[in-house]
């Protein structure tokens, strides 16, 4: 039987109630389910000391931070870090790095030269973490993410934060890349009410937006705008079933997570069509252009439900689990 440590950081830090806790959560449940097929045991690592005590063959990072050192340089043992994105590269005068940051991005850069493996999660990322990261093609594998099970479509869905009986809806964070003014401004077009989901937007009047990183933000706390905070899963199952459609306007995504979950309640979709949402989204989805304010308001009006549940399906946490113990047993 062999070893494989799995990092957990994430599950205890503020990355619990965002994409990489949530990644993180159900890998590791799904790998725990799978492992013995392999011939592999999955140990958490919850304290870097057992980096050095626990007989392991593997170490996983599920996580990787462009501007804090959290990769050693130097490792004991084959290491495979998972990449979700490299946004903050692509957008440098957005997310401006600073002289510390700067300085921690050369160490993460050169402690990713030293590692086995690195997973992604699109093709997209692919190309980005090669461009950015110098991360040879041979060592880049894709695994694609999936919507949990919870996600599905429900026929009486409850109506818990007395949500209008139409609304566009947006899942996730509220930094740059997610181009939320502009799709508070196709709401407005559409007169659809905009119902966000995420704990940054509800802690908007407490974020300085003359910080460059927020700027973007200012006037988003519009009447035609309501701002949820953090949810439950199960909570966000009935958001999902209630909404009139789904948008995620991004500029760029790692992923795009929640246009998964969203066509598995059966939501209709409007998409950016950049980065790795196509990938995503497939043909179940009506695409625009994240610049186009009118052209997002059209696909608001426009998308359908059509196709979503069966696009959802073709993701599972459970082939992401088994591609990922490929990738183990190729390494060891």
């Amino acid at each position: 039987m062999k070893h494989v440590g799995f990092v957990t950081s994430p599950l205890s830090s503020g990355h619990a109630v965002r994409g990489v806790g949530f990644y993180t959560a159900r890998l590791l449940r799904e790998l725990k389910r799978q492992s013995s097929k392999f011939k592999i045991e999955i140990v958490e690592i919850t304290d870097n000391r057992q980096l050095s005590t626990d007989n392991l063959d593997i170490v996983h990072y599920p996580y990787f931070d462009l501007f804090w050192h959290t990769l050693p340089i130097f490792k004991k043992t084959k290491t495979i870090v998972t990449i979700h994105d490299v946004i903050p590269l692509e957008f440098p005068e957005h997310y401006p790095l600073g002289l510390r940051g700067w300085f921690n991005l050369q160490l993460q850069k050169l402690a990713l030269s030293e590692i086995e493996g690195v997973i992604t999660v699109s093709y997209h990322c692919i190309k980005t973490i090669h461009k950015y990261l110098s991360v040879p093609h041979a060592k880049l594998k894709l695994i694609y993410e999936a919507a949990d099970p919870i996600f599905r479509k429900i026929p009486k869905p409850k109506n818990k934060f007395d949500l209008p009986k139409k609304f566009t809806l947006y899942v996730g964070d509220i930094n740059y890349n997610k181009n939320i003014p502009n799709l508070v401004k196709a709401c407005k077009l559409t007169k659809l009410p905009l119902v966000i989901v995420g704990r940054q937007a509800a802690e908007l009047e407490t974020l300085n937006l003359s910080h460059p990183e927020l700027r973007h933000l200012q006037g988003l706390s519009s009447q035609n705008v309501r701002r949820l905070g953090f949810v439950s899963d199960a909570d966000l199952v009935d958001i999902y079933n209630l909404a009139t459609v789904y948008c995620q306007p991004s500029y760029a995504e790692g992923f795009g997570l929640p246009v998964l979950e969203a066509m598995a309640c059966g939501t209709a979709v409007a998409c950016s069509q950049a980065s790795s949402l196509p990938e995503v989204a497939g043909e179940a989805a009506v695409y625009f252009d994240p610049y186009n304010i009118q052209e997002m308001a059209s696909a608001l009006v426009k998308a359908t439900p059509k196709g979503g549940q069966v696009q959802a399906q073709k993701f599972s946490w459970a082939r992401t689990a088994s591609q990922t113990l490929d990738v183990y047993q190729q390494l060891i």
